[in-house]
């Protein structure tokens, strides 16, 4: 028997949480608000993320009602092509990622094409990357059907409710806030307060995880 099979005989599995697949010990689903977005989601999560005990997204994911979630750092074009296709031509994609010289020519061209879109939140879909900086970065640079996209910068964003993990700049915010926030603008003021649930209900999913970060 090797090592790893004698450390599996003597350590019986945590139980799970069938609904948010987290072990029962650290269950999240009492932090769930579930929300009918107007604005669709498409979350493309870097393979780091995806079981990461500090991540946001499960319980982004588990509060919105229209997700859809792809995990991967270089998706294959025609899968991402799948994901972003368009019901019909006025229908947008926006990609949650600040703005800056970077940006292709045919990304700014697609956001002025996007400008009467804003004006209907169901007619858009919002994607955005769940990675650290510097993982994001890189999807960017691997699938150039992102780098296409209009770009939708948050605006003024506040300082970060995640306090269990430090941002090198202010607008480096959670994945779910980042998400709330860019669903608020592009929904507009009179949907801001169905959000404010979730936010709430943040605050005491962070508080939860304070202790398990601290004896990580």
């Amino acid at each position: 028997m090797t090592a790893a099979e004698l450390m599996s005989s003597r350590t019986p599995a945590r139980p799970v949480c069938a609904s948010c697949q987290r072990p029962q010990s650290h269950c999240i689903c009492r932090w769930i608000r579930p929300l009918e977005n107007q604005v669709e989601l498409l979350l493309l999560q870097h393979p780091l993320e995806q079981h990461q005990a500090k991540g946001t997204a499960g319980l982004l994911l588990l509060s919105l009602s229209r997700h859809h979630c792809l995990v991967g750092e270089q998706f294959d074009p025609a899968l991402l092509a799948q994901a972003l296709a368009k019901p019909d031509s006025s229908f947008v994609n926006l990609l949650l990622y600040p703005d800056d010289a970077g940006v292709l020519p045919k990304a700014k061209a697609a956001l002025a094409l996007a400008a009467d879109a804003l004006a209907r939140p169901e007619r858009l879909r919002l994607v955005v990357l769940d990675a650290t900086w510097r993982k994001s970065r890189k999807m960017l640079h691997l699938n150039p059907l992102l780098q296409a996209l209009p770009r939708l910068a948050l605006q003024q964003p506040p300082a970060s409710r995640y306090t269990i993990r430090r941002a090198q700049k202010t607008h480096q915010l959670s994945t779910l806030e980042a998400t709330v926030l860019a669903l608020q603008q592009l929904e507009g003021a009179a949907r801001e307060a169905s959000y404010a649930p979730l936010l709430t209900a943040f605050d005491g999913f962070v508080v939860q995880l304070t202790p398990e970060v601290r004896s990580a």
